[in-house]
């Protein structure tokens, strides 16, 4: 387990010290400026969808749907953050609750 350890380590030092070795002029590019903003939103898209719609190798649809619409709504209504979050976290355990969704 060491050996994976230590050059999982390695791979990671290389791929932060190849990311400070990128040159300045690459870097003031307004195409990569804007490739850089939109990354992390595309993959925690990715990552919510994944967790949402996924269990094992098989496509569900259950309480974690519900509490995903139930957060995009509150999104689209303005709602902070943190109420979004609290509304899906509360909307799919009440139907799991309720016997409504597994």
């Amino acid at each position: 387990m060491w050996p994976v350890v230590l050059v999982s380590s390695l791979g990671c030092f290389l791929l932060k010290l190849t990311g400070q070795s990128v040159p300045q002029r690459l870097l003031d590019n307004p195409k990569v400026r804007h490739i850089a903003a939109l990354l992390p939103v595309s993959l925690l898209a990715a990552l919510v969808a994944v967790q949402t719609f996924a269990s094992g190798q098989s496509l569900v649809l259950d309480a974690r749907v519900a509490g995903v619409a139930a957060g995009a709504v509150a999104l689209i209504l303005r709602a902070p953050f943190l109420v979004v979050v609290i509304v899906a976290g509360v909307v799919a355990a009440g139907l799991r609750y309720w016997g409504l969704a597994a």
